[in-house]
This record gives C-alpha cells, structure tokens and sequence, in this order.
C-alpha cells in the first residue's frame, strides 16, 4: 500500500467503484512482524483502504519504527494492554470504511486476497462476517484454516476444516461456516453497529466466536471464502502451551458457554468444562510436570466462578 492507496481521490474510476476498507491489527512487542504484515499489504492490488495499527501498551517495543517507516498508517497507542477485542475496538471507533478487515499482525496477504471477501459482501446483504482462507507461514500451501465445524454446545470445542492439509484447490469455494476465524475477517461496519463490538471481557481467545455468536442471533450468516489466501504465523505474541495462553484460553471457553448456552445445555456445559475438562486436563499437565500449566486452568476456572456482574455485557460502538 502507498500513501496515496489510503487517501480518497475518486480520479481512478476503479477506485471510485471499490468501498473504503478500514484493515486494523494490533501490535504486542512484535514491531518487527507488524512491518512485515504492512510491507505485504502495500503490494495488494485494492486500492482504497485506510490502515490502523493499535499498539496495546508494549512494554519492549518502539511502535514509533511503524509510523516511521509506514507513514501512512494510523498509528494508535493505549495506555494499557486491552487484549485482542479491546485493542481492535480502539480503532473500530475512528474506522470510516463500509467494511472492517480485523487481520492479525503476525500475517502476511496475497495481492488479490482482498477483492473476493469484499465482492462477496457486497453480492449478499445476509452476511454478517467473513474469513479468508488462512495457509500456515512456514509450511507453504498446508492449511490452517477452510472453515469451521459448528461449535459444540457442550464441549465448546469446533474443528478447522482442511487444518494440516495439503491445497489443491479442494477448499476453492464460498460457503457458509460454523463460526468465524479471529486471524482475518471482513465484517460489514453496519453489522457492527447493529450488534455491537467484540466483547473485550474475554481479552484473549473465544472473542471473534462469541462474535460470530451474537452475528448469528442478529439473523446473519458467517462466511468462508476460499478464493482469498493469508498466511498465518500464529502464536507469535503468546508462547504456545504458556500459563498465559492456557489461562485465558481455558477463561475464555467457559466465558463463552455463559454468554451462549442456555437451560439445559448451559448445566449441561458447565458440568463438562468444570468436572470433566478441569480434572482431566489438571492429571495431563501433572504427568508431564507442568503444574504451571495446571494451575492456570484452575485459575481460569476460578475467575469464573467468582466473576458474575457485566459478563453478557458486549460494547456498543460510538465513533470518535
């Protein structure tokens, strides 16, 4: 993207027929893999777009490189860490675009892989949100993602269509998808507006499905669109199998059966999560001796247990 990619001229009639898109990621102590996502997406062949990128707080950073060397971005600093929704809703607040592209930092695009998210929302009114194809980074054409399997329930557990596998051009297609893919998605911003935005009591993990949740109940369908690619490197900013990423992963999954089962199911997902889940994943982290891990579930579900007040809570959007 070049500076003039993120201004509204109108003089390039191709331009003028593409909406605005405002692409916002957030940077965690990763600077140098944000300017590599931003170097991709000066290359894409959509032109109208205005960039944000939110630094949340980073302690052992210099987001400043960002602004010096793309220029053309918003760059957005908070005073605290607001996790994944409350960073990404700081920015949603000063997006203008028709549509939000909500991409992770730790990605990187194919030239085209903006046109078919935005021809498909622009063709269909009844989606709500949409994700791209997503290749892990460092196993070139494996995927990672080509939709999801609806989520449990029960178990609050989903599958990832095609994970592991090899393209071949098997997963080339747009169709609807049991929730949405937090990496990368479209969303349009009046579905934002009706509905609210990502409810950042999660922080971290579950958000974009109890999302996709809430677009769902709003009458909206969740998309996958296989004719556009990003590459994921994932888990660059939370060291997979940390007491962090347990933590608020295991938080986040109970989080999201309060906020999105009812009766039956409800009892019937606590009871999982809470008798079968915790002791079980307690006994598989003490054989392997990792009792930091074991005590972050513990204390994920402790935090809900003794968190009631403002838990179906979800922001609404005002913009700034």
């Amino acid at each position: 993207m070049t500076e003039e990619q993120s201004t509204n001229t109108g003089n390039n009639p191709k331009h003028a027929m593409m909406p605005l898109i405002s692409v916002i990621t957030v940077n965690y102590n990763q600077s140098g893999v944000t300017l590599d996502f931003l170097e991709s997406m000066r290359k894409i062949s959509y032109s109208n777009i205005e960039i944000f990128v939110v630094d949340n707080a980073s302690p052992n950073d210099n987001p400043d490189l960002i602004k010096e060397r793309y220029p053309e971005i918003n760059l957005l600093k908070t005073p605290i860490n607001l996790g994944f929704a409350g960073g990404n809703n700081v920015a949603v607040k000063k997006a203008r675009g028709k549509y939000v592209l909500f991409i992770n930092n730790d990605t990187e695009v194919e030239a085209g892989f903006l046109e078919p998210l935005v021809e498909l929302l622009e063709e269909n009114d009844q989606i709500g949100m949409v994700s791209p194809k997503i290749h892990f980074f460092h196993t070139p054409n494996t995927f990672q993602f080509a939709g999801f399997t609806p989520l449990s329930p029960i178990t609050i557990r989903n599958q990832a269509i095609g994970f592991g596998e090899t393209d071949t051009g098997q997963y080339n297609y747009a169709a609807e998808t049991g929730s949405i893919f937090g990496a990368a998605m479209l969303i349009p911003m009046k579905i934002i507006e009706e509905v609210g935005m990502m409810a950042d009591i999660f922080f971290l993990y579950y958000e974009e499905h109890d999302w996709a949740s809430r677009i769902k109940s709003a009458g909206y369908k969740i998309y996958y669109q296989g004719e556009s690619l990003v590459l994921h490197k994932e888990s660059i900013s939370t060291v997979k199998n940390s007491p962090f990423q347990i933590y608020y992963m295991y938080r986040g999954r109970i989080l999201y059966a309060r906020r999105n089962t009812r009766g039956f199911r409800y009892l019937l997902a606590m009871v999982y999560l809470l008798f079968i889940t915790l002791p079980k994943t307690t006994i598989v982290y003490s054989l392997k001796l990792r009792f930091d891990l074991a005590k972050a579930a513990w204390n994920a579900a402790l935090w809900n247990i003794t968190h009631f007040s403002g838990i179906h809570e979800s922001p609404k959007l005002t913009k700034q």
